[in-house]
C-alpha cells in the first residue's frame, strides 16, 4: 500500500510561530457568496442557512427529510466546515404542491436565514466565492514583526493553492479507499462516496505535482507548456494532457510512480482539467486582539483557507476537520 504523506513543502520556509486553531466553532467563520440572487421563481426552493457545529451533508438530509423528498433531491455548491460557523444555500425540488413550514427546522445548531425559489438545482461549485474569517488564539513567535511581514506578502502574493487535508479524509483515510478502487478493483454501490474517493485521488495528484513546483521554485511561474497566462497543474483524467514542453515532463516525472491511479481515473471517466498552482485571498486583513490573531480573506470556489494557514503556524488543534 502507498503512503500518504500529506506534510506538503512550503512556499515560504519553516513556521516561526504556533497558534491554537477551532478552540470553539466561532473561531472559524465561512459565508458562502452565490454570485448571483435566486430569482424568485422556479421549481427549486432556495433556503439560505446558518449552520453551528453541524456539516452540510447531515443538515441536507434533515431539510429532505423536513420536504418529504429524497436526499438527492437537495442540492449544494459544497460541504463546509463542521466544527464552524458557516452560511451557505441549500435547493429542494419542489415543483408543486405546498411547501413544509420551513422554519421547523430552526434548532439551537441551524437557523433559517431566507428562502426564495429558482429555476436551477444547486451543484457542486456553483458559487462565486467564501468569505472567512478566522481567529488563531495564543500565537506564539519571537518575531512578531516577521510574522506580519510573512502576512502581508502571502497576502499580496498568494500561496500554493493546496487542496485543504480535509479531502484526504481523517489520516489520509480517503486515499487508502481511492487506491483500493483504482488498484484494488474495489466497487461501490454509493456512486456520491466513490466519487469523492476519485476526487481524493485527482487531488492528491495535483498536490504532489504543486509540491514539486514549490520545490524547485516556480509554482507562481508560468513556465513553457502551460495552458494559461498563470501556473497550472492537472486534475487528472481521461485524455492526453492538456499541458506540453517543460510542464508536461515534469508532470510525467512526478506522476510516474502513480501510472495505476492516473489509469484509473481514466477509466473512471473522468476529463483531463487544469488547476491554478497559485492562489491569492481577496479582500485581506488582519489584526490583533492581544495574542489572538484575526484573519479575514475571500477566496474562490474550490479554493481552500487551509492552504494560507498551512503558510503561516503550527495549528494546534483537538477537533477533527475532515469534511
Amino acid at each position: 500500500m502507498a503512503e500518504f504523506n500529506l506534510d506538503f513543502p512550503r512556499a515560504y520556509g519553516e513556521l516561526t510561530a504556533t497558534a491554537t486553531f477551532r478552540e470553539q466553532p466561532e473561531d472559524f467563520q465561512v459565508d458562502e457568496d452565490l454570485g448571483f440572487s435566486p430569482a424568485g421563481l422556479g421549481e427549486h426552493v432556495f433556503l439560505h442557512i446558518r449552520k453551528r457545529g453541524e456539516n452540510t451533508a447531515w443538515v441536507a438530509e434533515k431539510i429532505a427529510a423536513l420536504a418529504g423528498v429524497n436526499v438527492n433531491d437537495v442540492g449544494y455548491c459544497g460541504r463546509k466546515d463542521r466544527h464552524a460557523v458557516t452560511t451557505q444555500w441549500f435547493s429542494v425540488y419542489l415543483p408543486k404542491g405546498p411547501e413544509p413550514m420551513w422554519g421547523t427546522i430552526n434548532s439551537d445548531s441551524i437557523h433559517l436565514l431566507a428562502v426564495s425559489r429558482h429555476q436551477q438545482k444547486l451543484r457542486r461549485g456553483d458559487h462565486q466565492q467564501n468569505h472567512f474569517v478566522i481567529c488563531l488564539r495564543n500565537v506564539k513567535t519571537d518575531e512578531r514583526k516577521l510574522l506580519e511581514q510573512k502576512i502581508d506578502k502571502i497576502f499580496s502574493l498568494g500561496v500554493p493553492n493546496y487542496f485543504g487535508e480535509q479531502r484526504f479524509g481523517r489520516n489520509g483515510n480517503n486515499l487508502i479507499e481511492a487506491e483500493a478502487i483504482l488498484v484494488g478493483g474495489k466497487r461501490y454501490r454509493d456512486k456520491q462516496k466513490r466519487g469523492l474517493m476519485l476526487s481524493a485521488a485527482r487531488s492528491f495528484l495535483f498536490n504532489r505535482v504543486l509540491a514539486a513546483r514549490v520545490i524547485a521554485g516556480t509554482w507562481s511561474q508560468r513556465l513553457d507548456g502551460d495552458t494559461e497566462s498563470f501556473s497550472t497543474g492537472p486534475l487528472w483524467g481521461r485524455g492526453r494532457s492538456l499541458a506540453t514542453g517543460q510542464v508536461a515532463e515534469l508532470e510525467q516525472l512526478v506522476l510516474d510512480n502513480w501510472r495505476e491511479w492516473c489509469n484509473g481515473l481514466e477509466h473512471a471517466g473522468l476529463l483531463q482539467e487544469r488547476r491554478a498552482l497559485q492562489l491569492i485571498p481577496h479582500n485581506a486583513a488582519y489584526q490583533w486582539h492581544g495574542e489572538h490573531l484575526l484573519l479575514k480573506f475571500s477566496l474562490e470556489a474550490g479554493e481552500f483557507a487551509t492552504a494560507i494557514l498551512h503558510e503561516l503556524s503550527v495549528l494546534q488543534t483537538t477537533t477533527a476537520t475532515q469534511e
